[in-house]
């Protein structure tokens, strides 16, 4: 009975090392767990959050710094949310639906390059395949513009993507594209809070580009 009553004591006199240590441990491990939004941006774009950040190049004499560059705001284009492909030709509906993908997510960066910004533009989204069994491999077509918004919208650059999306057994893949060169000329500052990015499906981006004219001597 004696021994086990100081078996008792010394348990209880562990206790506060136990709940001590096991403070500790939690706090050590918490903030590894969460994942902040800078390293979920730098996830999108193909980084990883454990790589040190580059010094920025200081800015030209008379420019502003890159931290002071107002980037768009990046959103869907209306009705190109959704791109989605028919068995042999036919409409993409029902059960004769081949595939059908969908941009989940979106990011931006942009960088002044003297009288230009050069933006980067993050797109994930997923490929679903259909009834009708979708290709080994798929052509995703993508379109991002910047456009000067309000009444009378005006496109300021546009450039069409195109990335293959392998597809797996289970029919839901995701997938991530990154345009690295959509450039366009440094708006002033009462029209730059007018600008946005549009991101979007668009299935011209399939088509071979037209052959420049030769023209005849």
């Amino acid at each position: 009975m004696v021994k086990e009553l100081r078996s008792l004591r010394n348990v209880l006199r562990q206790g506060p090392v136990i709940v001590l240590a096991l403070s500790v441990s939690l706090a050590v491990v918490s903030p590894a767990s969460a994942q902040s939004l800078t390293d979920r941006f730098k996830g999108l774009f193909g980084g990883k959050s454990d790589e040190p950040a580059q010094p920025k190049p200081a800015p030209a004499p008379g420019q502003p710094a890159d931290d002071d560059l107002d980037c768009p705001q990046v959103t869907v284009r209306a009705g190109a949310s959704t791109y989605a492909v028919g068995a042999n030709g036919k409409p993409a509906v029902g059960n004769e639906i081949r595939f059908q993908a969908t941009i989940t997510k979106m990011a931006r960066e942009c960088a002044r390059n003297g009288g230009d910004i050069t933006a980067r533009i993050g797109i994930q989204g997923r490929v679903i395949a259909g009834p009708a069994g979708a290709p080994a491999t798929v052509e995703v077509p993508l379109r991002i513009a910047v456009v000067h918004g309000g009444v009378g919208e005006k496109v300021i650059a546009s450039k069409a993507y195109r990335t293959t999306v392998e597809m797996s057994e289970g029919g839901s893949v995701p997938f991530t594209f990154v345009a690295e060169d959509l450039t366009y000329p440094t708006p002033s500052a009462a029209t730059a809070d007018s600008y946005i990015f549009y991101v979007g499906f668009d299935p011209q981006a399939l088509s071979p580009e037209p052959k420049a004219k030769v023209k005849k001597k």
